[in-house]
């Protein structure tokens, strides 16, 4: 028998009537599917969160490539005005910018009591570059350093010591004296905004000055300097490979005084960290999707037991037992097929609107807390999620899970589609 009408025949049963055997095959298909909607909400929610992390952290920390100097970490100005007028953008393809930065730690008063803070010195532009607008807020006041007297706080932290825009407030630091001690350092500082780059962790920690200011709160031993520089398109393929060949190339040139870093070395630990988690979480949701494959085994020895009249009859007309068999692996593959496609497409759909599906159900359940004199429902917990979810589809995974599951099912149903076609034909034609 050809592979045509067994395709057909299998179609039939898929599209039949329930009696006929469909509902078997239909049931599982709706299985697949079910089990396909939560894998494809968890792969498009953890993607968006860490794209959506890595971003900021990118954008508004690491950059995409760092520069540090060995021997001398304060001197890093010499470098950045030596790169500046050479000809960088042979050997860094893409390149948007670079700028000197001074970081370290402080302590800041204000109004309502202190805390510690990360001291971010970067000359203003880096504020003004595109990545770094796309993804820095301005909650309150400006964003443009009118002095070098004037500070952006991040709105946690803001929070944290009651500061507002305008007010006056305090960074603690320490020099070094001549003979070696640790004398405090005390500068005031007028808030000039309050910033947010939609991820707490961040908005709880950075305290942002000019370059100048840091140069002179921040003692060049206790604080480390380094040059930031961004390209175009740090996840693309091709600028992948021009950030490694940048970061070769200026390793090379500068010689064993400098050290280059991509942001891929300077996140390793926590982009693992994050990529760990999402693969832990599509395994478990895959084991889901071999559960349902396992129902579709269970459907395809249903149907051959309810449709035995045709399996005698195929078999009758010369059917081997392999075009027997066949019919009923087109069953299970049909089957696999239709649920892996209604379970990703409404998997996409509900991951495509996550966003005001969570909205909608936080102001339904802050509605029933309010009722019973509770507080504010947040389902994600901004302290350790993004406020927006980007959405992010790797349709390369999505083909990947798509042609799992299909495969999952014809596997699944191998046992009983050879059983049906080992059947003998003279038994059952004595049944029936």
């Amino acid at each position: 028998m050809k592979t045509g009408p067994g395709f057909f025949i299998a179609l039939r049963y898929l599209l039949g009537r329930a009696r006929e055997g469909g509902r078997y095959l239909r049931g599982a298909a709706a299985g697949i599917a079910l089990s396909l909607v939560p894998i494809m909400v968890t792969l498009i929610v953890s993607d968006g969160m860490i794209r959506g992390i890595t971003d900021r952290y990118l954008e508004l920390g690491t950059g995409h490539l760092q520069i540090y100097n060995r021997k001398n970490p304060a001197d890093i100005e010499d470098l950045a005005a030596a790169l500046n007028t050479a000809d960088l953008r042979e050997q860094v393809p893409g390149l948007r910018g670079l700028w000197p930065e001074r970081q370290g730690l402080g302590i800041l008063v204000g109004k309502k009591g202190k805390t510690g803070t990360t001291i971010r010195a970067v000359e203003p532009s880096f504020w003004e570059d595109g990545g770094s607008a796309r993804y820095l807020v301005i909650r309150e006041g400006s964003a443009l350093f009118e002095t070098d007297q004037a500070v952006l706080l991040g709105e946690d932290l803001a929070r944290n010591i009651g500061a507002a825009v305008g007010d006056t407030i305090r960074i603690m630091t320490i020099r070094i004296s001549p003979e070696g001690r640790n004398i405090p350092r005390i500068s005031p500082f007028k808030v000039q905004g309050i910033v947010s780059s939609g991820y707490r962790e961040l908005d709880s920690l950075w305290c942002i000055m000019t370059y100048e200011a840091g140069k002179r709160i921040l003692a060049p031993e206790l604080s480390y300097s380094h040059l930031v520089m961004k390209l175009e398109d740090p996840y693309g393929r091709a600028a992948g490979r021009a950030a490694d060949n940048a970061a070769a190339s200026l390793a090379f040139a500068l010689g064993p005084e400098y050290l280059v870093f991509t942001w891929k070395e300077l996140l390793r630990s926590q982009y693992r960290s994050y990529e760990s988690t999402r693969q832990l979480l599509l395994f478990i949701m895959a084991l889901i999707v071999l559960v349902a494959a396992v129902n579709v085994s269970s459907a395809t020895s249903m149907l051959a037991i309810e449709r035995q009249r045709d399996i005698a009859v195929l078999k009758a007309f010369g059917a081997s037992p392999a075009d027997t068999s066949r019919v009923f692996l087109w069953g299970s593959l049909l089957t696999g097929a239709v649920g892996a496609a209604a379970g990703i497409a409404l998997g996409l759909l509900i991951g495509c609107n996550i966003n005001g599906l969570i909205r909608g159900l936080e102001r339904s359940l802050g509605f029933f807390s309010r009722l019973f004199h509770g507080g504010e429902v947040r389902i994600l917990d901004p302290g350790f999620y993004l406020e927006t979810i980007p959405i992010i589809v790797d349709w390369t995974t999505v083909l990947f899970i798509a042609l799992f599951t299909i495969g999952s099912s014809v596997l699944a149903s191998w046992i009983p589609a050879r059983r049906a076609g080992k059947t003998i034909p003279v038994e059952l034609l004595r049944k029936f």
